[in-house]
């Protein structure tokens, strides 16, 4: 599995447009596991994500912010599946 975090906040426009991308691929990428994190849970997180979110990372590194790529976000989940999972 493919490990895919994105992390958000409640009435964050973005945010929903990120999530949608992601839930799209998805479709075509069973192997990914989605998390979602309310940066407003956590005061680290929020310190740390505020003016970022929505925040993606694949596999604990960062891969996008503000807004996900569909075209990209399937180019970087083939080059992990070529790696191997």
């Amino acid at each position: 599995m493919v490990k895919v975090t994105i992390y958000t906040k409640k009435d964050c426009c973005l945010c929903e447009t990120a999530k949608e991308v992601i839930k799209k691929v998805q479709a075509d990428y069973p192997i990914m596991e989605i998390y979602e994190v309310d940066v407003t849970s956590d005061t680290d997180l929020y310190q740390r994500f505020q003016y970022e979110i929505p925040v993606v990372f694949i596999e604990n590194e960062k891969a996008f912010r503000y807004k996900v790529s569909e075209k990209l976000l399937r180019k970087k989940l083939n080059r992990i599946l070529q790696r191997g999972v």
